[in-house]
């Protein structure tokens, strides 16, 4: 991904990100199946982060995503045929079963960011990007320029609810710019009843949650802490409200300690984790790969907090309330964020949440 510039880079690369995969290689060619013959619904604007609109004529046929937020997006559309290739691919066991055979044939073009003379070259009339104007991570050098993709002939497009979650105005209490986000690629992509669709579920998810919380005073709505393990554990970096993550805890009936940083990250020290005293922490690791090396890195994580002499006397370490919840399903926006919703307030709220599998 293009990360923020920020001590810790590497939480802040890999907090919008789902690991690294292998592979490589150039784009394959353009897939013979997967592409609306129709164009109803077309030309579909789209605005980016400051409200420059781009124009998409008709579904495009060859596709590069910035990283596996975008690509599991387009696969949950049903438009992963067209997905030519990705930066930051997902890694392995990130994806959900349905979805993993599909992702694992898209060709990666950057282990982090994509090179930009890769990108121009790619072939594809697409581009979704889901930094927008951060700062590209990996070593890979400046982003293309609008001429340049103009003169590529790639259209550039956005995922708004993470492109533009720095520049927010407000704290981001729910999931509708994630939502919006899949209707656009929905619209731009010709799978508009299908992000209808899954919209529809996501708001349903939510709303059932929303709805037994409704009568739960803010009072009585726990602390909640997101502990990053990845990032590292000499410091910490706190989820900010501009980020999904602060609209994920807040649906689960939840507030996040760091609720008032209005950003998307930002370093902190463990003494301002210990000082705001968390009613909850969430262990959030990035997916290993398998169910072992998952349930390892939990243990890991939660033995770190339990033996660290700045954590160990926190009421929640003491009592073991702790969440084993990945990171990608709550820092990245995707549909999968209102099951993440669910399940955080099913923990939180047993006697009045009593919704998800």
């Amino acid at each position: 991904m293009r990360t923020r510039v920020l001590p810790g880079v590497a939480a802040a690369a890999a907090l919008l990100i789902s690991g690294c995969s292998s592979g490589g290689g150039a784009p394959s060619p353009a897939p013979s199946t997967g592409t609306p013959a129709a164009t109803a619904g077309f030309p579909v604007p789209v605005a980016d982060c400051a409200g420059r609109e781009t124009v998409i004529d008709g579904p495009p046929a060859r596709i590069v995503t910035s990283n596996a937020a975008a690509l599991e997006m387009l696969l949950e559309l049903g438009a992963g045929e067209r997905v030519v290739g990705t930066g930051y691919p997902p890694g392995q066991g990130y994806l959900p079963g349905a979805l993993a055979e599909r992702g694992a044939r898209v060709p990666v073009l950057g282990q982090q960011g994509i090179a930009k003379e890769k990108l121009l070259g790619s072939g594809a009339d697409l581009y979704v990007d889901t930094f927008g104007p951060m700062a590209m991570g990996g070593g890979t050098g400046a982003a293309p320029s609008e001429q340049e993709f103009a003169a590529a002939g790639i259209k550039h497009v956005f995922l708004l609810s993470t492109a533009c979650a720095a520049q927010g105005k407000a704290p981001r209490t729910d999931l509708a710019e994630v939502q919006r986000d899949v209707e656009r690629l929905g619209a731009v992509t010709g799978t508009a009843d299908r992000a209808r669709r899954l919209t529809a579920a996501m708001a349903e998810k939510t709303g059932r949650v929303t709805a037994a919380l409704a009568a739960l005073p803010a009072d009585r709505r726990p602390s909640y802490f997101f502990f990053d393990v990845d990032a590292g554990t000499k410091q910490p970096m706190a989820v900010c409200n501009r980020q999904v993550a602060n609209a994920v805890i807040t649906l689960a009936g939840a507030r996040n300690v760091f609720a008032d940083c209005d950003a998307s990250f930002r370093p902190v020290g463990w003494e301002e984790v210990v000082a705001r005293n968390p009613d909850w922490i969430q262990l959030g690791i990035r997916n290993k790969g398998g169910e072992e090396e998952n349930r390892h890195a939990y243990e890991e994580a939660e033995q770190f907090l339990r033996t660290f002499p700045a954590t160990q006397g926190l009421a929640a370490v003491r009592e073991g309330r702790f969440l084993r919840i990945g990171s990608e399903v709550t820092t990245i926006a995707g549909v999968r964020n209102a099951d993440t919703v669910q399940q955080i307030a099913r923990t939180l709220h047993p006697d009045l949440v009593k919704v998800g599998p």
